[in-house]
């Protein structure tokens, strides 16, 4: 055996042992991935072809529960305020976000004390988070409602309001708006509010690392050309901090999609909310799987569309986003 295929074979059995070392490190979380992520995904989408009562099967399906949605006017109603749900927390959490970390990203005394209070809401209990702003949103002892009657304004319902918020904005002018333009209820308005307070801080952290990454040198360079505080935000801060601000739009809209748990303690009951206003997607899809007769099949069916929208939206962010994403 020469010198040179000694070599070649001492290399490939190294090349063999550290990928047998890699597999070792990742087995434990790809074990974890494939059980509690993958394997649910396919069993949904099996058992969605299958009718189900009472958690059994009970005949084979096909499409024709997939075809039911398009008749499904629940289904629509929950898309509906899901729809809602998101278009008035991205935007608004993205803003917020920013500007609270821009302000928080200068040279201010006790700045990690106000990074930690921003952050705090985001590792608090969603149980207590939903009873105190419950209690913030009660009809007669709500700060809300107390801050309204003192500026002369009347009371809300808040959480038990089913109207639009837009047609209640029109009313008190004397406009009366039809039933399309209503916009969503002002149950699910509270609890966008309320979904805000605890996730904003999340997205806090994450613009703020991407704003302390950005070198000083080109703040620098912007200084010594003239520019001001909002050109050197348009020019320098907006443009690098774009694979942030593409991270942070992409992954508030998949969480936003998938709310359950503020409308469950907040407004859950049988018909979710007021009316049905508060009743979104993946509290749908609990409804039809564990409290309307354990219709997993149906549920399953429900879960893999929202799915299908969710990674179809993803898809179509990633298009028309990512081209603009400027790395350093």
């Amino acid at each position: 055996m020469t010198e040179r295929s000694v070599l070649r074979k001492n290399k490939i059995s190294k090349r063999h042992r550290e990928l047998l070392r890699a597999f070792v490190y990742i087995a434990p979380a790809a074990a974890i991935i494939l059980v509690f992520r993958v394997l649910p995904i396919v069993a949904a989408f099996g058992v969605s072809f299958y009718y189900v009562m009472m958690g059994k099967i009970v005949g084979f399906a096909g499409f024709s529960q997939y075809l039911m949605l398009l008749s499904d006017s629940e289904f629509w109603n929950a898309l509906l305020n899901t729809t809602y749900f998101v278009i008035g927390t991205v935007p608004v959490s993205l803003f917020l976000s920013l500007f609270v970390a821009v302000l928080l990203n200068q040279k201010i005394r006790a700045l990690g004390l106000y990074r930690t209070i921003y952050f705090l809401p985001v590792v608090t209990s969603l149980v207590a988070v939903a009873i105190v702003w419950k209690w913030i949103f009660h009809p007669r002892l709500g700060l809300f409602n107390s801050f309204l009657e003192a500026i002369h304004l009347n009371p809300m319902m808040w959480l038990e309001e089913p109207r639009g918020i837009f047609a209640i904005l029109a009313s008190n002018v004397g406009i009366e708006l039809p039933s399309w333009m209503a916009g969503p209820s002002l149950a699910l308005v509270a609890i966008t509010i309320t979904n805000l307070w605890r996730g904003i801080g999340y997205n806090i952290v994450i613009f703020l690392a991407g704003l302390q990454s950005i070198p000083n040198e080109y703040y620098e360079a912007a200084r010594i050309d003239g520019a001001n505080r909002f050109q050197t935000f348009w020019k320098v801060t907006w443009p690098l901090i774009s694979p942030t601000t593409f991270y942070v739009v992409i992954m508030t809209t998949i969480v936003s999609f998938q709310v359950f748990t503020l409308v469950y303690l907040m407004t859950g009951s049988p018909v979710g909310g007021p009316l049905g206003t508060t009743k979104v997607l993946v509290y749908y899809i609990f409804e039809k799987g564990f409290e309307s007769g354990g219709d997993m099949g149906y549920a399953s069916c429900v879960a893999l569309v929202l799915f299908v929208i969710v990674l179809g939206l993803t898809l179509i962010q990633r298009r028309l986003i990512e081209h603009r994403v400027h790395y350093y």
